[in-house]
């Protein structure tokens, strides 16, 4: 098992269909014991028992520091370390340049970026402590490409500073054997993006995908795995693409 006994946290994870929890599903069944960091309405707890009894879900908003902080305390209390931390939240919005509001920008970039300074402040001194670690951040096709296919400009911005955020605390945190990769996911299967594409665009879009076929989860989620285990323990600063070939570059 590519994660034995690690203590994996995962911030966005509580969505049955979406990228957070299929990651969790496989760092568990790797030999992870996880934990789901959600807001108190997704029920991370509910989440992570659905994954098995040694699992943890927390209660934390990645836009507040103090909340990150309170949820890194409780899980080195309860489990004694951090191992991995996924940067997985994050919202979009579909807006064109012209119609993004000051609230709009801040939604966007609140979540992506902040909370994934927010969260990897959080966990670092741990890491640190123990001169061990993996931070994997979940930026965006739409940061490589100028715009995904559903998100605004906004969201581009923020999964670009993401990749740039992600990057720094690789070169500031090396020293300390804390790695920071990140994946930019293409179009993938998810509930953000469930009917939105009517049938006629998405024909097109699949044109534009050599493999043929939109994302699924687990397609990024054994990405993310990989670069938290020790098969990716050179690794550190890359940004992995998972896109079936949308943006060869």
């Amino acid at each position: 098992m590519l994660l034995k006994d690690k203590i994996a946290v995962i911030t966005g994870g509580a969505g049955p269909n979406g990228l957070g929890f299929a990651t969790a599903r496989q760092m568990a069944e790797h030999g992870a014991r996880v934990v789901i960091l959600d807001l108190a309405r997704a029920e991370p707890a509910a989440a992570a028992a659905r994954l098995g009894d040694h699992h943890m879900g927390v209660v934390a908003d990645v836009t507040d520091k103090t909340s990150c902080d309170a949820a890194a305390a409780q899980v080195l209390q309860a489990l004694g370390r951090i191992d991995i931390l996924v940067n997985n939240a994050g919202i979009t919005q579909p807006r064109k340049t012209l119609d993004i509001t000051g609230a709009d920008y801040d939604a966007v970039l609140d979540v992506s970026l902040r909370g994934t300074l927010y969260m990897s402040q959080a966990v670092l001194p741990a890491m640190r402590q123990q001169k061990s670690g993996a931070i994997v951040c979940i930026s965006s096709v739409s940061a490589q490409r100028g715009g995904g296919i559903l998100g605004g400009p906004h969201y581009s911005a923020a999964k670009a500073g993401v990749l740039g955020l992600a990057r720094a605390m690789a070169r500031e945190y090396g020293i300390d054997n804390v790695r920071v990769n990140s994946v930019t996911p293409g179009l993938i299967a998810t509930d953000i993006n469930k009917g939105l594409i009517p049938e006629d665009r998405m024909k097109g879009i699949l044109e534009g995908i050599p493999l043929n076929r939109i994302g699924k989860p687990n397609d990024v989620a054994g990405c993310v795995v990989f670069l938290a285990s020790d098969l990716a323990k050179y690794l550190t600063g890359v940004t992995l693409d998972v896109n079936g070939g949308m943006l060869i570059h």
